[in-house]
């Protein structure tokens, strides 16, 4: 049976039109009006020019609009493309040269972030600006309006003639070269990912889910996505909002999940107890992006005894590996559970056979949650999907190193790359050294993630100064803040004479990481 991710949305619209789909402040809207207004944007995108196949990319915070056109961009039979909205010019411009799309939506606030970062000669044929009026500047595109101006079009879109085999996104994510490969998802990987997701969660109609993710993420993106498909509310905040501005809007809307990375969970730890506040309508947690220390998770429970929490493991290649069964916390603390419905996870040593419970491998996905490959990257698709052991098929080797155990629970132990996360988003080294080398006076510098009790892993930058030049840690911050996205600046810098190298002349980023650690303590 077909299954297309915008026929999720019409199917619950026909079934509980007037139900609250979205709250975003004081702004809500129900299944019904969210469809009308997607059938408008998607007609109007085509009207631009969107074709099948075509990217839509998206620049645009939490919001009832960001929705929109995430569902118009697949209605219209384009594939819609997230980005965060505190990406830099820079990187804004190398994401528009590598997917090209043919519409931009973005917020419009951040209209001098894309007049940087679009060239001239670029080949969008419109862009559409959410929040308020057009921005009264030269115009970029051949068309210029609002997402409200669009969604108005009384006409439905053209069907476009998808099948699930369609992509539906392309979702970029840092690779160990520093480089921004696109994650390219189908239709089928979408709806089978939320189906599995809401059933191991046991998602309900009567959900209310509060979602304080970024929805240019997986994690955040399919809060949205499985609520539209089992038909509960969401209710969107911006990313990291206030801790106690968080309690009072799960109060308030009587919330009944919260997904969260350990960044968010240590904060609210602290805050406990929650005097005055009833969050008693709460019944489950998720945790993924990094580990849970065994005390937070020890304080969570006590905090939220009648609430079930659920820890899991996942990549932006297929989305969500596994997760953890509540009731084995006590026994399990420190796994990431088995894999979740319609999935296998296994661990394969180097040359590729499957390792026995116990010894630590690459662990290995197969699945209809499995990306498609990367967006124009032939090679670095042939390094992650690789023949299985049904013919024909591909899996996913995730580059992670886990053991499983003798029931078959996954533990992760380490990453084969030097990719780490910070506050539940990646981090590339490279990205980050590249950045410091453009500093005046940094002649060299190497990037290595420190364990911390909030963020999962800080970002520590050792500097080696030109000769004679004098640097200092807010010189070097303030060059950082400019030029990357918070969770990529440093906190920790250290000036170095020289970096230890290898017999070949490469960074020893090992011995970097090791020593940055034993410092940390």
């Amino acid at each position: 049976m077909r299954c297309l991710v915008h026929d999720l949305l019409g199917c619950t619209a026909s079934v509980v039109p007037d139900k609250t789909a979205l709250i975003c402040g004081d702004c809500s809207t129900s299944f019904a009006e969210l469809a009308r207004s997607v059938a408008g944007l998607a007609r109007t995108l085509q009207e631009a020019g969107v074709r099948r196949g075509d990217r839509v990319m998206l620049l645009m915070d939490n919001g009832i609009e960001m929705v929109e056109a995430v569902f118009a961009s697949l209605a219209a039979g384009a594939v819609f493309v997230p980005v965060h909205p505190a990406t830099k010019p820079e990187k804004l411009a190398f994401l528009i040269e590598d997917c090209a799309p043919r519409v931009l939506v973005a917020h419009r606030v951040l209209a001098p972030v894309v007049r940087a970062a679009v060239p001239s000669g670029h080949g969008l044929s419109a862009i559409f600006w959410a929040g308020a009026a057009v921005p009264p500047q030269p115009a970029i595109a051949r068309l210029e309006l609002t997402v409200d101006e669009a969604a108005a079009q009384h006409d439905p879109p053209v069907d476009p003639g998808l099948i699930d085999n369609d992509l539906a996104a392309i979702i970029y994510t840092s690779g160990s070269t520093g480089a921004p490969k696109g994650v390219m998802l189908t239709h089928r990987n979408i709806c089978n990912t939320a189906w599995a997701i809401a059933t191991y969660l046991d998602n309900r109609p009567d959900d209310v889910v509060v979602c304080t993710l970024p929805l240019s993420f997986g994690y955040g993106l399919y809060q949205v996505l499985t609520g539209v498909r089992v038909g509960f509310t969401i209710v969107l905040e911006r990313p990291f909002v206030y801790p106690w501005h968080l309690l009072n809007t799960m109060a308030t809307h009587r919330v009944t999940g919260l997904p969260a990375v350990p960044t968010i969970f240590a904060k609210l730890v602290q805050l406990a107890p929650f005097n005055g506040l009833d969050l008693s309508s709460l019944r489950y947690l998720t945790n993924a992006a990094a580990p849970l220390p065994p005390a937070h998770i020890k304080r969570l429970r006590e905090m939220f005894p009648q609430a079930h929490l659920f820890s899991m493991y996942g990549l932006t290649e297929c989305t969500r590996v596994s997760y953890l069964d509540p009731a084995r916390l006590d026994d399990k603390p420190e796994s990431v559970g088995k894999a979740m419905p319609n999935s296998e996870a296994y661990i394969v040593g180097e040359d590729g056979r499957r390792l026995p419970p116990g010894e630590v491998g690459e662990l290995v996905v197969r699945g209809a949650n499995v990306m498609r490959g990367y967006w124009r990257n032939p090679q670095a698709t042939a390094a992650r999907l690789r023949d299985g052991d049904t013919a024909g098929e591909k899996v996913l080797h995730t580059g992670d190193l886990f053991r499983m155990d003798e029931e078959g629970f996954l533990y992760f132990v380490g990453r084969q790359d030097d990719i780490f996360k910070c506050r539940g988003e990646k981090v590339s080294p490279k990205e980050v050294e590249h950045v410091l080398c453009e500093l005046a006076g940094v002649a060299e510098a190497a990037v290595v993630g420190v364990p911390d009790p909030v963020d999962g892993m800080a970002v520590k930058a050792l500097v080696v100064p030109k000769e004679g030049a004098t640097l200092t840690e807010s010189q070097i911050k303030l060059h950082c803040r400019a030029r990357l996205e918070s969770h990529l600046v440093p906190r920790f810098i250290e000036l170095r004479a020289a970096l230890p190298r290898s017999e070949n002349g490469k960074v020893r980023r090992g011995a970097l990481a090791q020593a940055a650690e034993a410092q940390s303590r």
